[in-house]
């Protein structure tokens, strides 16, 4: 008998493999090489107006920014209020790069009081919208020439009579110049933020400035939306939120987050 013959008799008979067991071998080896599907975030929070929710996305935007302050340059009340009627529409970047000339040109609001809409448009042409601007500026600087004094009021109520000073630029001057707590500013950062975080669910700034007010402290009102449109600017992102990178991400269910750790 040949060797071969002899090594082969010495091997343990083959056992017969069963439908049922290849099947498993079948979805053994599917499993092993298909990728895991990513966790999908829920679309919402069982109570995203909870006090401790809030308070948490508070804090944590305190620890993340605790410095942020508005980005528009200017030394004074008047300044930042022509900054704010110019940034409708239009990035603080740009209107940093055009206020420098405008503010050199006509120091005052009497000096742009005596102006024309014509004579600021050149200045403003790399803005959006610079010729309504302009006319809104000519008319905001004869009203506070004119009716007080030549200072920008401390009221909204006074505030909201200046061309082109809606609730959002009365806020950013109450707020960051004089420090006076008048309400939530939301610009477009504010309101796409704070609807990811379900803190509301209107798409009208006046809506949502009052859902905020009633949920966040006063204390915390100027704060909160320099706070929140640092984030918007720098994390959460209109089209590719960076969640991965997000402090508020573990709060946060999103429907249209990148990553989710939950």
């Amino acid at each position: 008998m040949s060797k071969a013959i002899k090594a082969a008799k010495k091997l343990p008979p083959q056992q017969a493999i069963t439908p049922a067991a290849a099947k498993g071998v079948r979805a053994r080896k599917i499993a092993s090489s298909e990728p895991v599907a990513p966790k999908k975030a829920p679309g919402k929070t069982k109570d995203p107006l909870a006090p401790q929710r809030v308070t948490a996305i508070i804090d944590a935007l305190a620890k993340t920014y605790p410095n942020a302050v508005c980005a528009l340059n200017h030394t004074n009340a008047w300044e930042l209020t022509v900054a704010t009627i110019l940034s409708a529409q239009c990035t603080d970047v740009r209107v940093n790069m055009v206020t420098p000339a405008l503010f050199h040109t006509y120091p005052t609001p009497a000096a742009m009081a005596h102006a024309t809409p014509e004579e600021l448009q050149p200045i403003l042409s790399s803005l959006s919208f610079f010729r309504m601007k302009a006319k809104s500026l000519v008319g905001a600087a004869k009203v506070v020439t004119e009716e007080f004094g030549g200072e920008v009021p401390q009221t909204m109520e006074q505030m909201l009579r200046i061309p082109g000073a809606a609730r959002k630029t009365s806020n950013v001057v109450l707020g960051s110049w004089y420090g006076i707590p008048s309400g939530v500013v939301v610009d477009t950062h504010v309101l796409r933020l704070s609807r990811r975080l379900e803190l509301t669910t209107h798409d009208d700034a006046v809506k949502v400035e009052r859902d905020l007010m009633q949920i966040i402290p006063q204390t915390e009102w100027i704060n909160f939306s320099h706070r929140l449109i640092y984030h918007g600017r720098q994390v959460c992102e209109a089209r590719k939120p960076k969640c991965v990178d997000c402090s508020l991400e573990t709060l946060c269910n999103s429907g249209d987050k990148t990553w989710s750790s939950h």
